[in-house]
C-alpha cells in the first residue's frame, strides 16, 4: 500500500513538473486550443468517409446496381471485376451499392448479404475467410484452425441456411500477390457445390496489370463483367469538394479559388479525388495552425509539400521486399548513369541484389508487373520501346528525386549496404 501511494505522489510530482514554465504545450493548450476551429467537421474529407451523394459515379452506380440486382429474385448475379486508379471511387461506389441493397435485403426479409472486405488490411486468406464467416454469424477464433477448416465451415454455413451472398473484395491484388490466386478458385466453386447457395464475386483492384496473375480458369469466372474507374477531371473533383466543403468547414473559410486550385493540383496528377480531399484538409489544418481564419494558396502549397513527403515516405516504407528491391536496382542503374535503363537491366540487377540478399528472385515476368505496379504508384516512369528486330521492352526512368529515395533506403536496416552497389554495377555488362 505504502509504495502504491510513493509511485502515486511521484507521479504527480512528475505531471505538475511538466507543467512548470518549461511546459512546450502550455502555449498550445493555453493560447491556441481556446482558439475557434474554422473545421466544422474535418473527417468528411477524409478517403473513408462515405457521402450520400457521389458525384460522376451515378452511371457506375447503376451499372454495379444491375449486375447484382438479380440476387434479389434468387438468381446468382454474375461476378464482376472492377479496376481503376487510386481514388476514382471505386471503394465508394462498392460500399454505397452494398449499403443500399442491405438496407432493401433488410426490409423484405431476405437472407441475403453483401459483404465488403479490404484484403490489404485484412492482410491473409484465414483472416479474410474469417470475415465471411462472421458476416453470417458464424464466430472463427483469431487463429488456431486450419485455412481449409475454415473453409469448409463457411460452405457448410452457407449451404445449410440457404445464404445468398455478394462478397465484395476490395484491393484483392495484395492478396493474390502474396497467397496466389486459389481462394478465389474456391469461391468461384461454391455455387456448384449446392443449388441452395447463391455467392457471387465482386473483385476491385488499383492494379490495371492485376488481371495477368490469374490462372486463366479465375480469370474466366471473374471477368464475366467488368467496370471501368476512369480518372476524375478537374471540374469533377470541383464538384466533389464542393459537396463537401460545407460539411467540413465554417462559413467564408474556403473560396472558389481555392476549390479550384485543390482540383486542379489533384486532377494534374491522377485525377485523384482523395488527392483533392487530403489537400484541403491538410491546407485547412497549416491554416488553423497559423491562426488563419481562411485557407489561402499558400496554405494549399505547404499542404502540398506535407502531403507529397509523407506519402512517398510511407508507400516506400511499407513496400513489399521485391518492390523494393526493383525500385533500388532502377536507382543504381540511374546513379552508375546507364543511357537508358530497360526492363531486362533492371532484372540482371534485381538477381544481383537477390543474391546479396540470400532471397529467391521472382521471374522476369513478376518483376515486369512490379515495374508497372511502381509506375502505377507514381514512383517510375514506363514507356514500351521498340528496338527493331531486338524487340519491345520498357524503358525505366525515376519519377521522383534519386536523392529523396537514397534517403528512405539508407535508414532501411536491411537495403541501406545495398547502396554501395554502383562501382559493381557499372562493371556489369548491361544487355
Amino acid at each position: 500500500m505504502k509504495n502504491n501511494i510513493e509511485n502515486k505522489n511521484e507521479n504527480n510530482l512528475f505531471q505538475w513538473n511538466l507543467r512548470g514554465p518549461g511546459d512546450p504545450l502550455e502555449e498550445l493548450i493555453s493560447k491556441k486550443l481556446e482558439l475557434p476551429s474554422i473545421f466544422i467537421n474535418r473527417e468528411v474529407l477524409r478517403a473513408d468517409y462515405l457521402p450520400s451523394k457521389l458525384p460522376h459515379r451515378a452511371e457506375h452506380i447503376k451499372k454495379l446496381g444491375e449486375t447484382l440486382l438479380p440476387i434479389f429474385r434468387g438468381s446468382r448475379p454474375s461476378n464482376i471485376f472492377i479496376y481503376g486508379k487510386t481514388g476514382t471511387g471505386k471503394t465508394a461506389v462498392l460500399k454505397y451499392v452494398f449499403n443500399r441493397f442491405s438496407e432493401e435485403a433488410s426490409k423484405r426479409g431476405l437472407p441475403l448479404y453483401f459483404t465488403y472486405v479490404n484484403c490489404r488490411i485484412t492482410g491473409t486468406e484465414y483472416r479474410v475467410l474469417a470475415s465471411l464467416c462472421e458476416s453470417i454469424g458464424l464466430k472463427i477464433p483469431f487463429t488456431g484452425l486450419a485455412t481449409a477448416e475454415v473453409f469448409n465451415r463457411f460452405k457448410t454455413t452457407l449451404c445449410n441456411h440457404g445464404i445468398s451472398l455478394v462478397i465484395g473484395l476490395d484491393e484483392i491484388d495484395a492478396l493474390v500477390k502474396n497467397y496466389g490466386d486459389n481462394l478465389l478458385y474456391e469461391l468461384t466453386r461454391i455455387n456448384e457445390i449446392s443449388s441452395n447457395v447463391q455467392l457471387s464475386l465482386v473483385c476491385v483492384s488499383n492494379d490495371l496489370m492485376f488481371k495477368e496473375l490469374l490462372d486463366p480458369r479465375v480469370l474466366s469466372s471473374l471477368s464475366e463483367e467488368e467496370l471501368v474507374f476512369h480518372p476524375y477531371t478537374a471540374l469533377e473533383l470541383k464538384d466533389i469538394l464542393n459537396e463537401r466543403v460545407p460539411l467540413a468547414f465554417k462559413p467564408g473559410v474556403v473560396s472558389e479559388e481555392i476549390i479550384s486550385l485543390c482540383a486542379a493540383l489533384a486532377a494534374a496528377e491522377h485525377g485523384d479525388a482523395r488527392r483533392a480531399l487530403d489537400l484541403l484538409r491538410v491546407a485547412g489544418e497549416v491554416a488553423e495552425r497559423n491562426g488563419s481564419p481562411i485557407i489561402k494558396e499558400t496554405h494549399v502549397r505547404l499542404a502540398q509539400g506535407i502531403i507529397e513527403r509523407g506519402r512517398i515516405f510511407e508507400a516506400l516504407t511499407t513496400m513489399p521486399i521485391h518492390s523494393k528491391i526493383v525500385l533500388l536496382s532502377v536507382l543504381l542503374l540511374k546513379r552508375s548513369n546507364i543511357d537508358i535503363v530497360t526492363s531486362g537491366n533492371v532484372y540482371n540487377v534485381y538477381k544481383d541484389l537477390c543474391n546479396q540478399l540470400s532471397l529467391g528472385p521472382l521471374t522476369f515476368r513478376r518483376v515486369s508487373g512490379l515495374l508497372s505496379e511502381l509506375d502505377m504508384m507514381g514512383f517510375l516512369k514506363c514507356k514500351i520501346v521498340n528496338f527493331g528486330r531486338y524487340g519491345r521492352t520498357k524503358s525505366i526512368n525515376l519519377n521522383i528525386p534519386m536523392d529523396e529515395i537514397y534517403s528512405i533506403f539508407k535508414n532501411d536496416e536491411s537495403l541501406s549496404f545495398l547502396l554501395e552497389n554502383e562501382i559493381k554495377i557499372k562493371k556489369m555488362k548491361i544487355s
